[in-house]
């Protein structure tokens, strides 16, 4: 006769984590029904709050920039908050990547520490679920356009 796991025995296995968009069931699950939460809505919500914070130039890596540049051309084809977003979704739990791109002089720490401050915060708020990790990658540093070097430009030597 095959044993089927006791009550004991799943409370204590730990929460397995959903990639894709299978919905999260949240703890407050009751007779009345039960919510869940799709990670494409934990993944805009990331990429949402993470946008929010001054110095955040972009998201994603240059792959997906180029793909989103040439889907805002596209008449209808709008911007995508989701990209540079992703996102592992458990039962109570989610676990969120980002890839972002920032200004030129901002404090790198600084500001991954404000936007995982913020990512938390939000995704927590709305939807219930815990963050237990907000992973930052800076791709690239975006310099403000018309920075040209004034000596190459007009020809002249550095030194003399």
């Amino acid at each position: 006769m095959a044993s089927s796991p006791t009550k004991t025995e799943s409370a204590t296995a730990p929460a397995q984590r959903t990639v894709g968009s299978a919905p999260a069931r949240l703890a407050d699950d009751t007779s009345q029904g039960k919510t869940s939460i799709a990670s494409s809505v934990v993944q805009k919500i990331a990429g949402i709050a993470a946008r929010e914070i001054s110095g955040v130039h972009a998201m994603g890596g240059g792959v997906s920039r180029a793909f989103g540049a040439l889907r805002e051309r596209i008449p209808g084809g709008g911007t995508s908050v989701s990209t540079g977003v992703a996102v592992e979704v458990g039962e109570k739990q989610a676990a969120i990547d980002l890839d972002i791109v920032v200004e030129y002089g901002a404090s790198i720490v600084d500001l991954a520490q404000a936007v995982r401050r913020n990512v938390i915060t939000a995704v927590e708020r709305m939807t219930g679920l815990e963050v237990i990790e907000v992973n930052i990658s800076v791709n690239d540093i975006h310099l403000p356009d018309g920075d040209e070097d004034s000596a190459s430009e007009s020809g002249k030597s550095r030194v003399e």
